[in-house]
């Protein structure tokens, strides 16, 4: 079954989802998010991984924090630009219990971390997570119903938990599903079974969207995944994919898209079944292949080639982990950074610079790369709004992906 084929047939659903949400009631004046709850996986983990599991190593967050801080990244991720848009401090990690302030948000993200249950082993045996996106939404479940008993006995812990209304009036956001697409990949199955499950695990997603409804979520904000096969892990492991302009492999960002496509319908749905949430479909993908297509314009270079890696054409290899040892000639080295992460979109293989973060998050917290084209700072529910006047028309999503298709 050839991959292009298969995503064309679902172009009449995507057509409908999208133009059902080309206007939108706005509010005029800023929401006032008190938190931020995220859900996901490595790209939005700040310490789950570390705090579980193992720590990571130099040069891993020297770029901004000086230090390894908990992330895949030489600096900030995109959770940690969201929330010093909405002035809150950086979000703690769950699973890290030291000297934590959780009464602005919480992020339960993990590194590895799938939508549905893991097939590969888990960690450290394996390579997935076991902090499952459903095990993630009982671990707030628990949260909720434990910070309020914490808040009413009192205390020093009373006033690092989140206040009760504090649930339904903070953003939710998501960055997560991507491992489901590349775990999948590397138990060999082939592209056309992972795309065959793709529905399996969109409805596993619809499902965590309903139960934290249900506890009294209201504002989601759900970001798609990213171009896989721009990846140099990617082009490192299917060399003889078949490339695109770019020299990204086609067969592996047309997985990405089909994905895309399958949960940007099922938020649509959701909308419909939830009509007092506010919940926004975002476009990473349009987003970060901007630097594949026009790097120097956007002031990045060799946006294939991994900063902190070592070996091959994509300085990419899955014996040279970042921060790790490997031997080279007899002599042991470290696996460092490039000479200047700020101008390269790939940190380490797989994850993104501080600065591709950045440059991806200023263009997607516009509105302009969202369904509906909601900016972050209006994504907040209708009960929430302190005004509701104006409707704002997005400009159509449905020639982008044609395009890109």
């Amino acid at each position: 079954m050839d991959p292009t084929s298969t995503i064309f047939s679902f172009l009449s659903l995507l057509l409908f989802g999208s133009a059902t949400n080309f206007n939108r009631d706005l509010p005029s004046e800023s929401c006032r998010f008190p938190a931020i709850f995220n859900f996901g996986a490595s790209n939005s983990d700040t310490g789950g991984y570390a705090a579980a599991f193992i720590q990571l190593k130099s040069p891993n967050g020297d770029t901004f924090f000086g230090m390894p801080a908990g992330r895949f990244c030489d600096g900030r991720l995109i959770v940690d630009f969201t929330a010093e848009s909405l002035d809150l401090s950086f979000l703690s990690s769950y699973l890290n219990s030291l000297a934590i302030n959780f009464s602005h948000g919480v992020n339960f993200a993990t590194a590895s971390s799938t939508i549905r249950l893991p097939m590969a082993d888990v960690v450290p045996y394996g390579h997935a997570s076991p902090f499952y996106l459903p095990l993630q939404y009982l671990q707030f479940a628990q949260f909720k119903n434990r910070s309020q008993i914490i808040r009413r006995h009192g205390g020093i812990y009373a006033s690092l938990m989140p206040r009760e209304e504090t649930f339904s009036k903070a953003l939710y956001t998501f960055d997560i599903g991507q491992n489901d697409l590349t775990q999948s990949l590397f138990l060999n199955m082939t592209i056309v079974q992972v795309i065959a499950a793709i529905p399996d695990i969109v409805n596993h997603f619809s499902d965590i969207i309903k139960n934290l409804y249900n506890l009294g979520a209201r504002s989601f904000w759900v970001y798609n995944t990213r171009p896989l096969g721009c990846f140099p892990k990617i082009l490192t492991s299917f060399p003889l994919a078949e490339k695109d302009s770019v020299g990204c492999a086609k067969p592996y960002n047309l997985l990405a898209q089909r994905f895309n496509v399958e949960l940007k319908n099922a938020l649509a749905r959701l909308r419909i079944e939830f009509p007092l949430a506010t919940i926004v479909y975002v476009d990473l993908y349009a987003a970060l292949y901007s630097l594949y297509t026009h790097p120097t314009k956007n002031g990045f270079e060799h946006p294939l080639v991994a900063c902190c890696g070592y070996g091959g054409k994509y300085n990419y290899s899955e014996e040279a982990i970042c921060g790790g040892k490997i031997s080279v000639n007899g002599k042991n080295i470290t696996v460092g950074s490039c000479k200047d992460p700020s101008v390269r979109v790939s940190w380490d293989g797989v994850h993104f610079t501080e600065a591709a973060n950045k440059f991806a998050f200023d263009l997607v917290s516009s509105g302009d790369f969202s369904d509906p084209p909601i900016p972050l700072k209006l994504a907040c529910h209708p009960s929430s709004r302190t005004k509701e006047t104006g409707v704002r028309s997005g400009k159509s999503q449905i020639s982008q992906i044609i395009i890109r298709f």
